[in-house]
């Protein structure tokens, strides 16, 4: 009797968390043609050209993780979480992107960045060159660089942005200025002799030497623009963040007296200034508002760090002024830290946020002359199953314990990482003793590693705006930019963009002009 109560018990609450709506099939009915009707629109394509690019990128990002960050962004308004919908949701194409490297099967941050900034593929750990680059041979570079979209934006007259999470010499921005045999060569303060010898440059070097007028620059990594010991502005006792730089030069320095006298260039290091920027001013801005990466968004000081919804607000401001339209790269830099971590709490928030600036960005373009593009680099070996029930919180527990150890788990999970836990007598930790919903908690993971590794499996593209429907199926990931570049009219591919009338109007004018002549014919003859 009391088995049977309990059944009928859980059954109530299963039933409970339906929402009454969704019992009533017309619900769904009603939901699949309105979809179906939103898709037939899309046969009536965008084909403008596309003024302004905007690229979303998060870290890390794979599609396990937005599915989760969906059902978190839901939980955080108070819903079950799984109907929710996210910013990138919303856009009409989604495409798979192949991410390997061109020596790697489960691919880096570098080799990937190459990719779908620069158009080709490349080996794990270089930036902006070829796959004839072996990593950390300085002297195998020369000859082998290739240039990014970015680069291709500002020979188009176009103005260019950079806001990132991470530091803004990290894998992700380097490849969209600098040609590097090695991502970690920071500074010369991390290079071996050899390679300062042969002449290599360092990454935050490139960054104001490759393309100067850069106009808009946010995220971290102040301490490799400052020489070597030099105290960090904000935390002058801690020796970590002081400046790495073994040639004595103050970069940001360099930045500031490089600019034309008549434009305005503000740095900035904390929220406070840059809030106080009058933004119709500024001309170049570069904010660095952490020595390393910035903070999780979890832990960030919102009086000394903004967060990235609010970087991208400023670059929008500063970018949208140039008539001949901008693009900027958005890097959710730390999705990717978190789950090396194994902190799928910090690595989700930031997919949050980053959803955030999407909506934001949306908000201040239109999809008529922007092109917005959301991806991932690669995925992470991150889970979260164990048949949990409807609104089950993603940081939860499963509904169940485990059949052979018989032991509570978590639904989030990671193949390998630092969440490995053993007792003394070499049993899997118990969950139920430990706050597994603590901002820093490690997911327990199957293989014991300090540090998770990615994933190799695709990862989705999300497009919306002129030209977004040539992102469809499944691509490399070196397609991405070439598409970007062939919607704005940039880069190598422009045979397309001679006619002064929006694509859009192409067809219908030249079927126009063809029967005005075949009329005019027949009057004359």
């Amino acid at each position: 009797m009391k088995a049977l109560l309990f059944v009928l018990l859980v059954e109530a609450c299963l039933s409970s968390l339906v929402p009454e709506k969704e019992k009533n099939p017309e619900y769904w009915r009603h939901q699949a043609q309105e979809t179906l009707k939103k898709a037939l629109s899309l046969q009536e394509l965008n084909t403008n050209v596309a003024k302004n690019v905007i690229l979303f990128l998060g870290d890390g990002m794979g599609i396990s993780t937005v599915t989760a960050a969906r059902i978190l962004k839901g939980q955080l308004q108070n819903k079950n979480g799984e109907e929710t919908v996210l910013e990138m949701d919303r856009f009409p194409y989604v495409a798979l992107s192949k991410t390997y490297n061109t020596n790697a099967q489960v691919p880096d941050s570098a080799g990937t960045a190459t990719a779908y900034l620069c158009g080709v593929k490349a080996n794990e750990g270089t930036l902006g060159v070829s796959a004839a680059v072996t990593r950390s041979q300085c002297n195998t570079t020369a000859g082998n660089e290739v240039t990014s979209i970015l680069k291709w934006a500002k020979a188009a007259g176009k103005s260019v942005g950079i806001v990132t999470t991470t530091r803004v010499n990290h894998a992700t921005p380097s490849a969209a200025y600098a040609h590097s045999a090695d991502r970690d060569w920071y500074s010369d303060g991390e290079m071996p002799p050899e390679a300062v010898q042969q002449g290599c440059k360092d990454i935050a070097h490139q960054l104001f030497e490759n393309i100067p007028d850069i106009e808009v620059i946010m995220g971290g990594g102040r301490k490799y623009m400052f020489p070597q010991n030099t105290s960090d502005v904000e935390y002058p006792n801690e020796e970590k963040y002081r400046g790495t730089r073994l040639d004595g030069r103050n970069l940001i320095e360099e930045w500031k007296k490089q600019k034309p006298g008549d434009k305005n260039a503000y740095y900035v290091w904390n929220q406070t200034e840059l809030t106080k920027l009058d933004l119709n001013k500024v001309d170049y801005l570069l904010g660095l508002f952490e020595p390393i990466d910035m903070m999780y968004e979890l832990n960030r000081n919102n009086k000394t760090d903004p967060s990235l919804t609010e970087m991208v607000l400023v670059a929008l401001k500063i970018l949208q002024r140039n008539p001949l339209g901008f693009f900027l790269l958005v890097e959710g830099g730390r999705i990717d830290h978190g789950h090396h971590e194994g902190k799928a709490k910090q690595a989700l928030h930031e997919a949050v946020e980053m959803d955030q600036a999407i909506g934001l960005a949306g908000r201040m373009t239109s999809s008529k002359d922007t092109l917005t593009v959301v991806t991932a680099d690669h995925s992470h070996v991150f889970t979260f199953g164990g048949y949990t029930r409807r609104g089950n919180s993603i940081f939860g527990l499963a509904p169940m314990q485990s059949d052979v150890d018989k032991k509570p788990f978590t639904s989030i999970l990671y193949g390998n990482g630092p969440g490995y836990r053993v007792t003394p007598a070499g049993e899997r930790e118990n969950v139920s003793a430990v706050n597994f919903t603590d901002t820093n908690y490690q997911a327990q993971s199957a293989v014991p590693l300090r540090m998770e590794t990615h994933g190799g499996e695709d990862v989705a593209v999300f497009a919306k705006g002129p030209m977004a429907h040539l992102l469809h199926g499944v691509h490399e990931q070196s397609y991405i930019p070439h598409v970007m570049a062939y919607a704005a009219c940039i880069g190598e591919n422009q045979n397309h963009c001679g006619s002064s009338a929006p694509r859009s109007l192409a067809g219908p004018l030249t079927a126009i002009s063809a029967l005005f002549s075949l009329l005019l014919l027949g009057l004359l003859f």
